[in-house]
């Protein structure tokens, strides 16, 4: 942030405006210290605001998207709360902040809609601001549009600098105009900055951030950038100050975690950094996603073979069953490579729950080329699927492919694809009933107050009587009912 920037359009008085330009400018230049330095000065100038309105004033972080992007709202509420905020579930507060997703189209088409409603609330609320952030914001249409139509927002940040959320909070309480702050790319990693996990026993944890796959149809790459690799030592602290915080489970993060330390000074594998975490005393679970098949290696699956902390459950997209298909979306994998792969895991990893992502209607899908995606989903027999009508995002090589599916052939092709996936994973989901298992328990039960709801480690849901003492501990459940999806159970003491 340059002092000279906010010269004539800071909005307190004379007196004021001197100190916070003043305090700006003495700020340091080593991180994270910077961002301390900007948390405590926003706690100051927050202070100030709840003064005139009479109250403490409340924010809302809204999350749409995936699970970096939900672990990334942890670190802007993390630093709202050090900042002074008070946390809210309600857009009816004083600063609301988007999180945003642009994998699909409409994924932005929603932002748009609930900008408008956010609009009318600002104009009842003196003290509201806006704030924007996330993957569609690194879209350079978007912010223009923003720009253009939606001028009431005060701030629009991107996915390489929410590190620096607490300056450019600091330059949005002080400044009149609409604060954007958007990197094409950067190589940077800041630690240790203030987090609010959602959950006590359980966290996200990033391994790395960016993709460098390109597959034709993804924008990831576009708005997340380049892969980098946190250093091995700091994962490892991090995971250790949870399980010293009560985490009994962890959640590793990335978009594609299977090329973890690629590019690190000294070069790591993924299942190289597993192998440490689950030496972690206290850690009971891990978890990771999401897993590319063009490069699980024969060295994570005997890995996953060998620790039972490592959860019985994992993530492998296909996208499609072609290997015609595969080549245009640049997977860099074919149909008989990705069966293979299948039967190397449960192999090494018997009654391993898999999951999987499928996109119906793909420039040049033809029926011959939908038949094969059915075949392996007859053949793997997943436990669960993301079926995705297509969706065309400019900006990728996808999007201008000719080609495309007409969407009434689409309709069709997903209605049978869902009624197979369906079919098949109530067959699979329901072979442990009458077994016992582990079960994480999350947290009380949305329609019963007598039941408690848990996870089991191939990510199935269990609901079973119990209360709220019992949220974060580890029980093992009787599972008595398939109901689908999930089990009804009873614990066995």
């Amino acid at each position: 942030m340059q002092t000279q920037d906010l010269v004539g359009i800071i909005t307190y008085g004379d007196e004021m405006k001197e100190n916070i330009l003043e305090k700006i400018n003495q700020a340091p230049d080593t991180e994270p210290e910077r961002q301390y330095y900007f948390m405590e000065l926003a706690k100051e100038l927050v202070e100030e605001k709840s003064k005139e309105a009479g109250r403490k004033l409340t924010f809302c972080v809204v999350t749409f998207g995936c699970q970096m992007n939900a672990r990334d709202s942890e670190k802007l509420e993390g630093i709202l709360e050090h900042a002074g905020y008070e946390k809210s579930e309600d857009e009816h507060s004083d600063f609301v902040i988007y999180n945003t997703c642009t994998v699909r189209e409409n994924a932005n088409l929603r932002v748009y809609g609930r900008l408008g409603n956010l609009n009318r609330l600002k104009q009842k609320n003196p003290h509201m601001m806006i704030g924007l952030c996330g993957c569609m914001m690194q879209e350079p249409h978007v912010v223009e549009k923003l720009k253009k139509s939606y001028r009431f927002v005060n701030l629009v940040f991107g996915t390489h600098n929410i590190y620096k959320f607490a300056e450019l909070l600091v330059q949005s309480l002080v400044q009149k105009t609409m604060v954007i702050d958007i990197w094409k790319d950067t190589d940077k990693i800041v630690e240790n900055l203030p987090v609010d996990r959602k959950y006590s026993f359980k966290s996200g944890v990033n391994i790395m951030f960016g993709c460098n796959n390109f597959c034709s149809y993804c924008i990831v790459p576009y708005v997340r950038g380049r892969e980098r690799s946190r250093n091995p030592k700091d994962i490892l602290r991090e995971i250790e100050h949870l399980v010293e915080d009560g985490v009994k489970e962890v959640m590793l993060l990335g978009q594609n975690v299977n090329s973890y330390g690629k590019n690190l000074e000294d070069p790591i594998t993924f299942a190289q950094l597993l192998e440490e975490i689950v030496k972690i005393d206290g850690l009971e679970r891990v978890r990771f996603m999401t897993s590319h098949p063009k490069d699980l290696s024969d060295e994570l699956i005997e890995v996953m073979g060998n620790y039972p902390k490592i959860c019985n459950h994992l993530h492998l997209p296909l996208q499609s069953g072609s290997t015609k298909i595969l080549k245009v979306m640049n997977r860099r994998y074919t149909k008989e490579q990705y069966l293979e792969l299948v039967e190397k895991i449960r192999r090494a990893v018997p009654g391993i729950s898999l999951t999987t992502d499928i996109i119906v209607g793909f420039p040049g899908e033809t029926e011959e080329d939908f038949d094969e995606t059915l075949d392996v989903v007859r053949k793997v027999r997943y436990d669960s699927a993301f079926t995705f009508i297509y969706s065309k995002r400019s900006g990728t090589p996808a999007a201008v492919m000719e080609d495309q599916v007409p969407a009434d052939v689409i309709k069709v092709r997903f209605d049978r694809l869902l009624k197979e996936v369906q079919t098949i994973s109530a067959q699979e989901v329901g072979r442990l009933t009458g077994t016992v298992q582990e079960v994480l328990v999350e947290g009380m039960n949305d329609h019963d107050p007598t039941l408690v709801t848990g996870r089991m480690t191939n990510n199935l849901l269990v609901h079973f009587p119990g209360d709220e003492s019992m949220i974060g501990s580890l029980r093992q459940v009787s599972l008595d009912t398939c109901k689908g999806f999930y089990y009804m159970g009873t614990e066995r003491k």
